[in-house]
């Protein structure tokens, strides 16, 4: 399992709320990816630089698992552990409601990295992630 966690805090937006008052269960996959692409971010990677290079993860199964709902202007806190299993990365994710620490919803998402088209290991990600690995 993945030895430490990234997390960032965000703010549900009233748009990302459905007639129900709740936030539309499709905007937790978006919360998720926010989250991966942040903790890339902060590891010096950038998936603009990574397409230019012929380097593409891409979310190969996404398995989210509701738990309690956010409303409009909900803090929360996105956090992820990562893990390699073979060719793929491994996320897992958890989102927080920030006033109560109730889960939200817990996500395992799986991401295949292809160089050039074609599957790969995702060597170039080892070293980035090392810490997190």
């Amino acid at each position: 399992m993945a030895k430490k966690v990234f997390e960032i805090e965000m703010k549900v937006r009233d748009y990302e709320c459905d007639t129900q008052g709740i936030v539309n269960n499709a905007n937790y996959l978006h919360y998720t990816e926010v989250t991966r692409h942040e903790f890339m971010e902060s590891l010096g990677v950038s998936f603009y630089e990574c397409h230019e290079a012929g380097i593409d993860p891409v979310v190969a199964r996404a398995d989210l698992h509701y738990k309690t709902s956010l409303k409009g202007s909900d803090l929360f806190l996105s956090s992820l552990m990562v893990e390699k299993k073979g060719a793929k990365l491994i996320f897992h994710q958890t989102i927080r409601r920030k006033t109560d620490n109730a889960v939200c919803c817990n996500a395992h998402i799986e991401v295949a990295i292809l160089v050039n088209g074609k599957l790969s290991r995702g060597d170039y990600f080892d070293e980035k992630m090392k810490d997190y690995l």
